[in-house]
């Protein structure tokens, strides 16, 4: 079971996961014409080919995880301190969220 961190330790942890991962997509979406935008704290990321889609990358503070809205599915990552990451099934944030654009690209 996921350890409940408080809810300041959630904020840095979340903003600091999304900011690291905006710049860890920054080269791959100009590569693959995607834009991706941090903004208030959601990230979301943009396409248009080959379908137009937006993934919506969110915290969500009461229950301490990190929400995305991708593929008309939703999925919760909650705070691994074994992994030091947020984390579903196994995958970090930035591993599910490279399966989905990945997916979303039809690769």
């Amino acid at each position: 079971m996921a350890e409940m961190i408080s809810e300041q330790e959630f904020h840095v942890r979340a903003d600091a996961a999304l900011e690291s991962l905006q710049k860890t997509l920054g080269d791959f979406a100009d590569r693959e014409g995607f834009e991706v935008e941090l903004q208030g704290g959601v990230l979301n990321i943009l396409f248009e080919e080959p379908t137009e889609a937006r993934f919506v990358i969110s915290p969500n503070s009461p229950v301490r995880q990190i929400w995305i809205s991708a593929l008309v599915r939703s999925y919760k990552l909650s705070w691994s301190p074994d992994r030091h990451a947020f984390v579903l099934e196994g995958d970090t944030l930035a591993t599910l969220v490279d399966r989905l654009i990945h997916t979303q690209l039809g690769r």
